[in-house]
């Protein structure tokens, strides 16, 4: 379905490999403080903008074809990177931490793939708060790490749509569902003896 057809926002979240998004409440988008700072980092933020909450119109005179589409697909990029900036912001808020948990109890960030983590579900977070460092990595509450996700549809997507700070929020702000950390190791053995660490010294 094209993005003209309905608003721009469910249309982005529902393309296979954006699951891991929120569809951000445009009142949240049209309150200008949300977005201080966003106009530095994506060229034409306006046309983005415009585009994003549905006012960008779906042709263009003085045009030929290709010229449009390669118009089009750049302020494409653009409306995905004015996005996910926007979507680092609002998943902080409490309605985007209620969605993001809502996904996150449905399983879609996927499972932590340590054994003795019991599958313990994931969330998304970045490395760095700067769009272009470094894709998302999904971060255990049961073990404290981060791993890759699984889907390369999902490694490719950055790590600032989701901030270096979600999963900590949700947890502040909801401390009853932080799940006990996880005290299990494995423990290398051989012939039923222990190693001693110093053994790869």
């Amino acid at each position: 379905m094209s993005c003209f057809e309905r608003s721009w926002i469910p249309w982005f979240c529902d393309i296979h490999g954006n699951e891991f998004f929120c569809e951000v409440d445009e009142s949240f988008i049209n309150d200008r403080f949300n977005l201080t700072g966003l106009r530095e980092l994506v060229p034409h933020y306006e046309r983005a903008l415009d585009l994003i909450l549905g006012l960008d119109p779906s042709g263009s005179t003085g045009e030929d074809e290709e010229e449009y589409l390669t118009r089009s697909n750049a302020e494409e990029r653009e409306a995905r990177t004015l996005y996910g900036l926007i979507h680092a912001r609002y998943i902080m808020t409490d309605s985007g931490i209620n969605q993001m948990i809502t996904k996150w109890n449905n399983g879609d960030f996927g499972f932590c793939p340590r054994f003795y983590c019991n599958e313990q579900s994931l969330l998304p977070i970045g490395l760095s708060d700067i769009p272009g460092i470094s894709t998302v990595k999904l971060f255990c509450p049961k073990c404290m790490d981060i791993y890759m996700p699984k889907s390369t549809y999902h490694q490719d997507i950055d790590g600032a749509f989701f901030g270096t700070s979600f999963p900590h929020m949700l947890f502040f702000e909801h401390p009853e569902l932080r799940p006990k950390r996880s005290v299990d190791n494995f423990v290398p053995r051989l012939f039923g003896f222990k190693i001693h660490p110093t053994v790869y010294e």
